[in-house]
């Protein structure tokens, strides 16, 4: 019996050794397991915080490599319409300034060369394309602006030349006389491309009664030769400008040449003209023609500061073969071109950019 009760209390205190154990054993494994979580948990916001440095040495790196002046702010910088050559070479300019300076441009579409010059005299817009001859109109008081000049602009490069394009679907019409009598779109009314075609038209002795006359953007002259409606359009845009583009895609387009009597007797009357070709390859015309163009101008309005200006003549001029590759216009940018505006003085910024170029420009 004493055997038996020993051997029965030796189980019990063995049993309750074993779920003594079991119970103590539980606390190091929860304990091991919330370690293990936290440490998870910590690896993890080191990771975070290592890719947020990562990105942060990034984005300084980006901000160190940019060019230009310090302090450059955002500008808004009207350009035309969606069809037109201002809008999608503006486009990439605004584009390459904002990405390799410390300014910020944002390219926006307008009505064009005076609605350009009207938002930046009222401040709406910082900087703005215009047509060489519009802008004279502004700072001069004539025609467009008559009476009222606009004087707080200043010029900041001169960037390509806006070709005059009369385009029809009519091969017969092969002179400006031919264009008597005709439904022809002059432009919107009072825009820049209205002056320059009464211009033209007046050189070979036409008034603006001798035609029938629509008021029409590039768009909607495009538009309108393709339904018939009219018989050519005046287009004052960098050639190949994208209305015209897109209508050569669906028919056969003839640009109407000049004769150099006229060109000569154009320009010695309104000597903003220059003589121009434009290549048969711009719209797969049959041969290359002759007309007249004006320069397609960058201005901003003089409050603009000198490292906004010094910035975007940094960001396009340094940025030449980039912005080529995005846009065909890109290779006409020249930096005497750019410098050789005489009708409205330079803004300070350009004044100061093109003197470390070794180019002296008139400034304000």
């Amino acid at each position: 019996m004493k055997n038996n009760k020993l051997m029965a209390m030796t189980a019990l205190a063995m049993a309750s050794m074993m779920i003594l154990g079991a119970c103590g054993g539980s606390k190091p494994a929860e304990t091991t397991a919330a370690a293990t979580t936290a440490a998870a948990a910590e690896t993890t916001a080191a990771a975070a915080e290592t890719t947020a440095a990562a990105a942060e040495t990034t984005a300084a790196a980006a901000e160190a490599a940019k060019g230009g002046m310090e302090g450059g702010t955002s500008l808004n910088f009207t350009t035309g319409g969606d069809q037109g050559t201002y809008y999608g070479f503006g486009g990439v300019l605004a584009g390459k300034v904002s990405e390799t300076t410390s300014t910020t441009v944002t390219a926006i579409t307008s009505g064009g060369s005076k609605a350009n010059i009207e938002a930046l005299e009222m401040g709406d817009a910082q900087l703005g394309f215009v047509q060489s001859d519009v802008m004279a109109y502004a700072y001069n008081g004539t025609r467009l602006f008559e009476g009222a000049p606009v004087t707080n602009i200043s010029t900041v490069a001169s960037l390509y030349m806006e070709q005059v394009q009369i385009v029809t679907l009519d091969e017969n019409i092969k002179s400006v006389a031919d264009l008597k009598g005709k439904n022809v779109s002059i432009g919107a009314a009072g825009s820049g491309v209205y002056f320059n075609a009464i211009d033209v038209l007046g050189v070979y002795g036409l008034a603006e009664s001798d035609i029938n006359p629509t008021y029409q953007s590039f768009g909607d002259s495009t538009e309108a030769l393709q339904d018939g409606k009219i018989d050519a359009a005046f287009v004052v845009a960098g050639a190949p400008t994208t209305a015209v583009t897109s209508l050569a895609a669906t028919k056969p387009v003839y640009l109407v040449s000049l004769d150099d009597e006229h060109i000569e007797k154009l320009i010695a009357e309104s000597p903003y003209y220059s003589k121009n070709t434009i290549s048969k390859d711009a719209y797969g015309t049959p041969e290359d023609v002759n007309t007249v163009a004006v320069g397609a101008v960058v201005i901003a309005n003089d409050d603009v500061s000198v490292a906004d200006v010094y910035n975007f003549l940094y960001g396009v001029f340094e940025n030449v073969d980039a912005i080529t590759a995005a846009h065909a216009k890109g290779a006409e940018l020249d930096l005497d071109f750019a410098a050789s505006v005489t009708s409205i003085p330079y803004h300070p910024g350009a004044v100061k950019y093109f003197a470390e170029k070794g180019k002296t420009v008139t400034g304000k």
